[in-house]
């Protein structure tokens, strides 16, 4: 077994039993990216607070022009970048 996948399994060891199904997801995906394509629809009901958070976000980009901020401006507007 190479170095790097023993040290994976090490860290798959180490993660607590919630955090198990996220990374068996990741990985289902990375080694059949077609199982995105058959994955669920998101079910959740969408509360009031997103339907406003996402009419606000389209609202903003029909004034701009349908377009976004640029991620470099964005992390830049932020002071992370």
């Amino acid at each position: 077994m190479s170095d790097t996948r023993q040290h994976a399994h090490e860290l798959i060891d180490r993660l607590p039993d919630s955090q198990l199904s996220a990374l068996v997801g990741l990985l289902e995906s990375m080694v059949d990216p077609a199982s995105i394509a058959r994955a669920p629809l998101d079910d959740e009901i969408e509360s009031d607070d997103e339907r406003l958070a996402v009419a606000e976000a389209r609202e903003w980009l029909d004034q701009h022009g349908g377009k976004g901020v640029p991620h470099k401006d964005a992390m830049r507007r932020l002071g992370l970048g």
